[in-house]
């Protein structure tokens, strides 16, 4: 199993250079969905649990056309475990999962990328607050540097000021990195910027690739992408939820669904978006638009499973393992139009 010219095992600024790189994220999503994960603590503790589900999920991301495995150490950092009571098992969460991430890499020739993310405890005018940033960064870093990653991913950031603290602790590491912005209903940061601005100030900071990530859908993600790639001379990155947000409702936070009355707190975030979930066409149309634009890190977020994953890569041109069963509905029972399929059969299409 591997994806195309994986037996090549380019590195990542390589790969980078001869066309688009695909990044499926999601994992928390997908893995609450499977029964692995609590949502609203969110915290990875699958690793531990069940690392054979976690071993499934990257394997299903690699056949789908991901060309990276990125470690599943989003929110398993120390405050997070802080929350749930578990520090315990900071560094045996950190390292099982980079073991498990790197272990699928290598046997699908695809690339190992060292994780980080927001704290939930940066404050812009609290140097302390800034200080234990730095420290929580460093801890993770530390532990991924035993494995000796392709890449590092630093995400989901709403203060360009946390992900400056990022892109200094990155450094370290000595391999590129990917800084991502997460953007909320109002086009800026929390700290005020503008996603361009920040891009470009992450950029002069040393990031390889600038872009966004998480909250915003396709549709309220791709403004915003263009702004970054006129300000920026680096690549960029996209990798929305794959959720129908609007101008009115941007996030997926902010999405409401009046056809339901029994969701609590009238919030379909996070566990009842169903509704709005994108098709896997509409993410195929996204990562064509991307393209276009000269955006070339695409990847799709929280809410992610493989059928999206395979449908951007197919939309770059790439043909995955996974497309052996891409659908082929010619030969379909009632719509299709095989001479295999009875005829009586296609002529009950209409009663469908």
């Amino acid at each position: 199993m591997a994806n195309d010219g994986a037996a090549e095992k380019l590195g990542f600024m390589e790969r980078l250079a001869q066309g688009p790189v695909i990044c499926a994220e999601g994992y928390l999503f997908e893995l609450e969905r499977r029964g692995y994960v609590q949502a609203g603590p969110f915290v990875p503790i699958v690793v531990l649990d069940n690392p054979e589900a976690v071993r499934q999920l990257h394997i299903d991301f690699a056949r789908a056309g991901s060309d990276i495995m990125e470690a599943f150490t989003y929110y398993g950092h120390r405050e997070k475990l802080r929350v749930i009571g578990m520090e315990q098992v900071l560094e045996s969460l950190n390292r099982q999962a980079l073991q498990i991430a790197k272990d699928v890499a290598d046997e699908t020739g695809t690339l190992l990328a060292a994780n980080i993310s927001n704290t939930n405890l940066y404050e812009p005018d609290d140097a302390e607050s800034h200080r234990k940033v730095r420290a929580i960064f460093d801890e993770q870093l530390g532990w991924a540097a035993d494995y000796a990653p392709d890449l590092v991913v630093a995400e989901t950031f709403s203060f360009a000021g946390e992900a400056e603290i990022a892109v200094e602790a990155c450094r370290a590491l000595g391999v590129p990195m990917v800084v991502t912005m997460a953007v909320h209903r109002e086009p800026v940061t929390m700290d005020g910027l503008s996603p361009a601005v920040t891009c470009k100030r992450l950029e002069d900071m040393g990031a390889h690739v600038v872009g966004l990530n998480c909250l915003r859908g396709p549709d309220t993600m791709l403004p915003l992408l263009k702004d970054i790639r006129a300000a920026v001379s680096c690549p960029v990155a996209a990798l929305p939820v794959p959720y129908r947000t609007t101008e009115a409702a941007p996030t997926f936070q902010s999405l409401r669904d009046p056809a339901c009355h029994c969701i609590p707190d009238d919030r379909p975030f996070p566990v009842a978006l169903d509704p709005f979930t994108c098709n896997r066409y509409e993410l195929a149309e996204f990562a064509v638009a991307c393209h276009a634009m000269g955006v070339d890190y695409i990847g799709v977020c929280c809410g992610a499973g493989p059928h999206h994953i395979r449908a951007v890569a197919e939309a770059l041109g790439r043909t995955p393992e996974a497309s052996r069963f891409s659908p082929d509905m010619t030969k379909h029972a009632f719509f299709g139009s095989d001479t295999a399929i009875s005829e009586k059969y296609k002529e009950r299409r209409a009663l469908l």
